[in-house]
């Protein structure tokens, strides 16, 4: 939804800049000084908004996880063993996905979860 609104206001803007004098860059795009071109900014800009959205949904399974492990804990007096124990035990329906790349990494002994690349 944030994206759709987004959207035209970047358009716009991409519009206006590339207005400017195209004689020093040849080709008909204008560098910015990061190295990107106003061309390829909407792209660049929309790239960044999924990155960061993949980002924010790591850290919510790894809350909800650990969560998971808290309540486990106070129901049973320790911590689960492995994390399919959790759902075993009905804490939470399934182990969530993590990103290509990544594992979950799980300590018995404090009960920590963590998303580690492999």
């Amino acid at each position: 939804m944030k994206i759709k609104l987004l959207l035209p206001s970047i358009i716009g803007v991409w519009l206006i800049a590339g207005c400017g004098d195209k004689s020093s860059s040849g080709a008909g795009t204008n560098s910015t000084s990061g190295g990107g071109s106003i061309a390829t900014a909407p792209a660049d800009y929309l790239n960044g908004a999924v990155k960061g959205q993949q980002k924010a949904g790591k850290v919510v399974d790894t809350a909800s996880l650990n969560k998971a492990i808290q309540l486990f804990n106070v129901d049973k007096g320790r911590y689960p063993k492995d994390l399919n124990e959790l759902v075993q035990d009905k804490f939470i329906p399934q182990i969530p996905d993590v990103p290509y790349g990544s594992k979950l990494s799980y300590d018995a002994n404090s009960g920590e979860v963590r998303v580690v690349n492999q």
